[in-house]
């Protein structure tokens, strides 16, 4: 069907611009939105927020004693097995119980209904001591066209409204699943019975939730409908107001919510540049194998001739064939020279190629050849949650960042910190499955221009 029809004759928005007073109660209880990032994508809908990619206890319990409206921690979970991200949590689930009054933890994932869920969120109900907290559970996100209707889940891509278990996304390897309408979604990713409860947008749209929040049965999953953000903002102003505890697995939509942050237009090219004149290439690594990015790399391929295009084997990378000091030698080279370089993977999909252990050692490459590369590019785009969080963290040094903004709508840009191998950097995280065919292409002319 397409949007239009699957937004007629729906409850309309409440019209009173609520952001102000949620903004307002943020700042007036001191208190600090934590969110768990399973991968660094989540950063697409705010601006001047702080991410934190170290997660050792000190500098996370430092990070929060310095009380920012809102901190990121990148987890990028989803490049974890089960046991790996079981532990994790456990682990920050301990270091946020300490701040538990000041402190309101969001676990956010996949706007397309990817990841370790309903795992995570139990295992910080646990390790937070509220087992009887329901779970708000928000797959919303505007910029990418994920709106949750009647309790079923929708992707819009050119004006069409496609249930989002009948998309690619719902093929991936390591997160598949069957099912859009979300009750049935969550009774297949718990294997179990599901206490499911849910806030329907004629709820929403009354303007007041305040109740139906305070009925939730305890330890219960709350699906919440919404079409746009103002259903989210309703949502935001009643937990602001409430003080029962809720465990909240969302897309990135909802961090802009809660924090009363203001939609902002994309950044300018002159925000993206280096401070000091850089004649350098720029460096576009594409590790993402989902079919819009692919669409994406085919698009920048045909329309920017002037790249240096660098294809990587996936095979040779397997099979200890590749040859690292090569690539780094020819990337390096046409930096230098002034060259734009884009840098992927084969396309071709192989057995197995899409889980963990593959595309980890995929990934691995990916750091090693970015570790050799001495010469400062004069940007840096990054295609793929798990290959922007390890290019990020394990091949730059990134142990903090700063959201500067957005490069085009979902797509956010951290300036990275001194501690890496090109200190205040542009870095564009550039997520695999936000934008249109032509939007790798758009972001590539507003850094160039």
């Amino acid at each position: 069907m397409t949007k239009n029809e699957l937004l007629s004759n729906l409850p309309a928005e409440f019209t009173k611009d609520l952001v102000p007073e949620i903004h307002n109660l943020l700042i007036e209880s001191k208190k600090t939105i934590v969110v768990l990032d399973d991968d660094p994508t989540g950063t697409q809908t705010v601006f001047d927020v702080p991410v934190l990619t170290d997660l050792n206890p000190d500098l996370i319990k430092d990070a929060i004693d310095e009380a920012p409206p809102v901190l990121f921690l990148l987890t990028n979970s989803r490049a974890l097995t089960p046991e790996e991200t079981t532990t994790l949590h456990q682990n920050l689930g301990e270091i946020l119980k300490e701040f538990q009054d000041d402190i309101i933890v969001i676990s956010r994932s996949d706007s397309t209904l990817r990841g370790h869920f309903p795992l995570e969120t139990d295992t910080l109900r646990q390790a937070l001591g509220i087992p009887e907290a329901p779970t708000l559970f928000i797959p919303f996100f505007e910029a990418g066209g994920r709106l949750t209707v009647n309790d079923t889940h929708y992707v819009i891509e050119d004006e069409t409204a496609t249930p989002a278990h009948l998309t690619s996304f719902a093929q991936d390897n390591t997160f598949p699943f069957s099912h859009s309408y979300l009750p049935d979604y969550l009774t297949e990713k718990s294997g179990a019975t599901v206490d499911v409860q849910s806030l329907s947008l004629a709820d929403l749209r009354s303007g007041d939730i305040t109740k139906k929040l305070e009925q939730l049965p305890a330890a219960s999953t709350c699906i919440v409908n919404a079409a746009s953000l103002t259903d989210l903002n309703v949502l935001s102003l009643a937990l602001l107001k409430s003080d029962r505890r809720f465990i909240i697995r969302s897309a990135a939509s909802f961090v802009q919510s809660l924090a009363g942050i203001v939609s902002r237009p994309p950044l300018d090219p002159w925000q993206l540049q280096d401070l000091e004149p850089n004649p350098n290439g720029g460096l576009i690594i594409v590790g993402s194998h989902v079919p819009g990015t692919t669409d994406q790399l085919n698009h920048l391929l045909k329309n920017a001739p002037d790249l240096v295009a660098i294809k990587l084997s996936v095979p040779d990378m397997l099979n200890s064939t590749f040859n690292l000091g090569n690539a780094i030698a020819s990337i390096q080279e046409a930096l230098t020279s002034g060259k734009t370089v884009v840098l992927f993977t084969s396309r071709k999909r192989i057995d197995g190629e899409e889980n963990l252990a593959i595309s980890r050692r995929v990934s691995q490459t990916l750091v090693d050849i970015v570790k050799g590369i001495t010469t400062r590019p004069s940007f840096f785009i990054a295609k793929g949650g798990i290959t922007s969080s390890d290019i990020a963290t394990k091949g730059l040094g990134v142990k903090q960042a700063m959201v500067l903004g957005q490069i085009l709508p979902g797509v956010p840009v951290w300036t990275i910190g001194n501690e890496t191998l090109h200190p205040g950097l542009a870095y564009v995280v550039f997520p695999g499955n936000v934008g249109g065919e032509d939007a790798l292409t758009q972001a590539l002319r507003k850094l160039t221009s």
